[in-house]
């Protein structure tokens, strides 16, 4: 059976529904219903189509490890079960083959995790381009551009413990091969009202609270700051310290980063001062005083904090403190200054705060993109990630979710814009017919936002810049004349009498039904928030700076440059903002990210349905399915769609010969499709509706189980008949071992009987024998005895006269014996080690042995000498040759030798074969090394040394450099005449040539060496065994060196060094070398 390839798809073991274009059926019930069960599943992604809904999952999963990113690598985007990482190697890949720019829009509201998805976009594709030591470190600048953005730009909330309280859009630089080369940071709209107030359960920015945390004792006193956050009014104290978060480690976090993208030091010690003198200027504390003519002013209560601020910033105390008291307004050629009340100053103090930090983030991100942009002019590839605000709907709505809304309105029209337009494209080059899409289109709502004339941000601006007084309540009605009309427009004011029994549009408030929903927006703030107006006192202060960083922050502040024009609103910014961005995305191919979050309490494992609900209506994920699915839901490949269902058919199992279309039809007619349900694209067969290609996958799985019971079968069929095979053939073994076993053990049998009956035979006749034998031996015993008793009578009667007169000689000779006797005893348990360097020995126990003792005491020395050396190997036994050498020609003639005695002889110093430095000296070089070792040799010139290698073999002297191996000098041993060196305690010697060699042209040799005594040892029995003529070794603190056509003399003399111990050599003149030895 020919083997069949098995591949990976979406539909191989589902849960739930992985793309939502298939659920069937389609509602807002069943959608919700496959996402919790995926979600209880740990499938946190979902796709629509080429979409990615991404649901927080607020715990760590293993689906991020390099294993994961290396199987998505290069794999269609059905391939595999949802992931980020297939959408994220979709882009990648259509922008490296294909060179089509890419954007990833990552939208959802606070805690839906866009921060995260958008580190894993980055992650994974520096993880899967290119690689080199340039690219690795734009991949780091740009991943590490992430914390300082966090630390500055994100706050805890109530909903999200590292919420972006920015929008950021990172255009990401590549070369032709998709490596890397820079990117571009843009930022939108930062909450600077963050700095001055936050809601209660949240944190202001985390920079404050890391600085605070994880600063030094040294740089806090410098910033003039303390780390108790209790002393510091902008900051929350019910929320300061988040668990699970260490502000100290995140502090150093930062401050790597920072080096890591290309901050110089002076310019993070700025930002770190800039940060302080926010903080700082929330201590700053106003009374008030009447003046003469009745008018309120206010005074600062405590100059304390103004005076270190001013340090900080490097601005005249007097000027900074004019500027929160006083407000200089021109018109024309006329200046008019009035003094502030408290309010105002309390105003103006909060606006310095709000505008200083807001501009020092925007500051922040053009340092950034100034360290990672593109270095090269070359043309670039660039794929966009949008980390972007989601539509928010709060209790309490005002001009900061009004702005982002708009945003969100317009993402939306373009998401639908491009979806579409991806739809036809696509049904276009497949020669598909195309059938126009009803959908709901909300370019009417973005027109009511940002139409120029009576668009509401329009008015808005209008209003700010109308003369006379200006309130909330006057921009509200003028929107109730111009808007009233508007049916996404609501307001309880409006002449339009359809709200006014609305009692749950309250007076100051309008309403306007979004794409997502009804947004209730409180129209208190709008009008300040939008003119976001700093007194340019305060910025003519900030430009007086001394501070280089805040001076740059306010340009405007230059008197030379004064602008009586108001500068642009938050809204006219933001509206230009939002514009540029749109037209930067309609350039670039789209892949879309949609985060929710699952619940409000930050938990793992909880699915709020009614949460869910809530984000999957203003997100429009419902409206993309529907956009999807308005022609044919589903599409695939031939050559994929042949493979997965070809065992349906018996025409194109187990292979198709023809090209895959044709089997495809064959396929679909072989399974009586109605035709109306598919249709056959180009390279794409498309199915209309989920159900026929559930239908598909339930007979598939029917067929999968039939194969895969056939395939048992065979199998099981073809392990029995091997099984028996198997047996019978062991049994056949088994028969004849068995056969075996007993005729052996019926021959042992036999044997051992036989043996039995032997021993039985041999045992009686050996006990007759030896019966025998006992009697003839008792036989002769007893004649002897007999004989023995005779004799001794007849000698007792023979010698008895003579016994008196010898038995004193008889005594002193057996006295004498057990003394002798005694004494080998007793020296037995007595004797010393075996160590021939132990001179110790029993004392003599009598005087007649004394000659014996001292005999005895000199033949156990020289045997256990002869035990010691008999131990010795051929190399030790070398050694110590040597070492007697040595003792020989050096003791007590030259100093250096006692400290040279404990010193083995290594000759081998210089690993030449295993360095591969001296892989050339070792090839020029073919006898056997005895020495190999660095010397300096000294300069016949100036004394100086130079490092040369020594290398003594059996037949030359050799002399190489040290840092090439080339050989400088080669000496025959039988050109060394004789070794000249000083009695004292240093390391020189000469080596003199015999007159007249070759190797003498440019004199004799001398050296400076730490091995002096092993080298003149090694030379001296070399040169004695290769020519048999003893090496003349001269001793002496004064002797002559022939230096070419010169003799030169060489003298050592006592001397006080300033390097220490080391001997140094100096030329004294032309016919004397100086060595001064300490």
């Amino acid at each position: 059976m020919a083997k069949m390839e098995v591949k990976s798809s979406l539909l191989d073991n589902m849960i739930g529904v992985g793309d939502m274009v298939l659920l069937e059926p389609l509602s807002e019930e069943t959608f919700i219903d496959n996402l919790k069960k995926r979600f209880d599943h740990n499938e946190i992604y979902t796709y629509i189509g080429s979409v990615v809904i991404s649901v927080n999952p607020y715990r760590s999963l293993p689906i991020y490890s390099p294993e994961k990113v290396e199987d998505y690598r290069n794999r269609n985007f059905y391939e595999l079960s949802p992931h980020i990482f297939a959408l994220s190697d979709e882009a990648y890949r259509s922008l490296r083959d294909q060179d089509k720019d890419q954007c990833i829009l990552i939208t959802g509201e606070s805690g839906a995790g866009k921060t995260e998805a958008s580190k894993l976009v980055m992650s994974y594709v520096a993880a899967v381009c290119g690689k080199g030591a340039e690219v690795n470190e734009v991949k780091e600048q740009l991943l590490q551009s992430n914390p300082v953005l966090e630390a500055f730009g994100n706050a805890k909330t109530v909903r999200n413990d590292n919420s972006s309280r920015f929008g950021k859009y990172m255009d990401i630089e590549f070369d032709f091969k998709g490596d890397p080369l820079g990117g571009v940071i843009s930022n939108y709209l930062l909450e600077k009202s963050r700095v001055v107030k936050q809601p209660r359960g949240e944190r202001n920015f985390h920079v404050f609270y890391q600085l605070l945390s994880g600063a030094s004792e040294e740089l806090l006193h410098k910033l003039k700051l303390e780390r108790d956050f209790s002393r510091y009014n902008y900051l929350s104290l019910d929320s300061a310290k988040v668990n699970g978060v260490d502000d100290a480690a995140n502090f150093r976090t930062v401050r790597n980063a920072m080096q890591i993208v290309g901050f110089m030091d002076h310019e993070a010690e700025a930002v770190l001062e800039v940060v302080a003198a926010v903080l700082k200027l929330g201590n700053i504390e106003f009374k008030p005083e009447s003046r003469v003519n009745g008018l309120d002013e206010s005074k600062i209560k405590d100059k304390n904090e103004l005076k270190e601020i001013c340090e900080l910033t490097s601005i005249d105390q007097l000027v900074l403190e004019r500027a929160f008291s006083f407000r200089t307004v021109e018109a024309k050629q006329e200046k008019v200054s009035t003094t502030l009340n408290v309010a105002q100053a309390y105003y103006a103090r909060d606006a310095l705060a709000k505008n200083l930090y807001s501009r020092l983030f925007s500051w922040l991100v053009n340092r950034i993109n100034e360290s990672i942009k593109a270095q090269t002019k070359v043309r670039k590839k660039v794929m966009g990630v949008l980390d972007i605000y989601g539509f928010e709907i709060f209790e309490d709505n005002s001009f900061e979710q009004f702005i982002i809304n708009y945003c969100n309105e317009k993402l939306q029209q373009i998401f639908i814009e491009l979806t579409l337009k991806e739809e036809q494209e696509e049904y276009i080059r497949e020669d598909i017919e195309w059938t126009h899409i009803d959908y709901f289109n909300n370019a009417i709502i973005c027109d009511l936002i940002e139409n120029n004339t009576n668009g509401i941000l329009a008015m808005l601006d209008e209003e700010c810049l109308r003369p006379g007084t200006v309130t909330d309540e006057t921009f509200l009605e003028k929107l109730n004349q111009v808007c009233a009309t508007h049916q996404h427009f609501e307001s309880r004011m409006s002449k339009c009498s359809r709200f006014l029994n609305d009692t749950t549009l309250p007076h100051s408030c309008f309403r306007i039904q979004h794409y997502a929903g009804k947004v209730l927006y409180q129209v208190e703030g709008f009008v300040d928030k939008n003119n976001d107006l700093l007194y340019r006192d305060l910025s003519q202060a900030m430009w007086k700076a001394g501070h280089a960083l805040i001076k740059s922050l306010f340009p405007e502040g230059n008197p030379a440059k004064v602008n009586l024009k108001r500068p642009p609103t938050a809204g006219s910014q933001f509206k230009a903002s939002v514009a540029t961005l749109m037209k930067n995305l309609q350039t670039k191919n789209p892949n879309y990210i949609r985060c929710i979050k699952p619940n409000d309490k930050k938990a793992a494992h909880i699915f709020n349905e009614s949460l869910v609900c809530h984000q999957i209506r203003y997100l429009g994920l419902l409206e993309n399915v529907r956009v999807r699915r308005a022609g044919y839901a589903f599409r695939q490949a031939y050559e994929p769609c042949l493979e997965r269902y070809k065992m349906l058919c018996k025409q194109t199992w187990p292979h198709w010969k023809g090209p895959a279309r044709s089997g495809v039809e064959v396929l679909f007619n072989e399974l009586e499709v109605p035709m109306e349900e598919y249709s056959f694209g180009r390279s794409k067969i498309f199915i209309r509706n989920p159900r026929t290609l559930f239908q598909l996958e339930d007979l598939r799985k029917q067929r999968l189980e039939d194969l895969a019971t056939l395939i048992q079968k065979i199998y099981r069929g073809w392990k029995c008949r091997t099984h028996f095979l198997l047996m019978k053939k062991s049994q056949v073994v088994i028969a004849a071992w068995c056969r075996r076993y007993a005729q052996q053990k019926r021959y042992q049998q036999i044997k051992s009987s036989a043996l039995v009956v032997q021993s039985y035979i041999r045992g009686w006749k050996a006990r007759k024998l030896l019966r025998e034998l006992k009697h003839q031996k008792r036989c002769k015993e007893a004649a002897t005895t007999i004989a023995a008793y005779w004799h001794g009578t007849q000698v007792r009667r023979e010698y008895r006269k003579f016994f008196r007169a010898n038995a004193g000689k008889k005594i002193y000779e057996f006295t004498l014996q057990r003394i002798v006797q005694k004494y080998f005893l007793e020296m037995k348990n007595k004797m010393p080690s075996l160590s021939p360097i132990d001179k110790n020995w029993p004392s003599r126990p009598y005087l007649f042995l004394d000659s014996t003792h001292k005999e005895l005491k000199r033949i156990f020395h020289l045997w256990r000498c002869k035990k010691y050396r008999d131990q010795f190997t051929d190399q030790q036994k070398l050694i110590y040759e040597e070492k007697l050498e040595a003792s020989e020609l050096f003791k007590d003639k030259k100093a250096l030798y006692p400290s040279s005695v404990g010193q083995p002889f290594q000759g081998a110093y210089l690993e030449i074969n295993k360095n591969p430095k001296y892989k050339k000296l070792k090839d020029a070089v073919e006898e056997k090394i005895i020495i190999a070792e660095v010397v300096n040799k000294i300069n016949r010139a100036n004394g100086k040394s130079t490092s040369r290698i020594f290398l003594l073999t059996n037949n030359n002297l050799l002399l190489a450099d040290q840092k090439s191996g080339q050989i400088k000098s080669e000496v025959p041993l039988g050109d060394v005449t004789k070794v000249s060196m000083s009695s004292q305690n240093d390391g020189f010697f000469a080596v003199h040539l015999k007159e007249g060699s070759e190797a003498a042209s440019k004199g004799d040799f001398l050296f400076s060496s730490d091995h002096l005594i092993e080298m003149a040892t090694k030379l001296y029995r070399t040169t004695l065994s290769q020519t048999n003529q003893k090496l003349n070794i001269e001793i002496s603190d004064e002797f002559l060196v022939q230096f070419r056509q010169d003799k030169v003399c060489v003298k050592f003399i006592q001397g006080n060094q300033k390097n220490g111990s080391v001997p140094t050599c100096k030329r004294k003149n032309n016919r004397l070398l100086e060595v001064a030895v300490p």
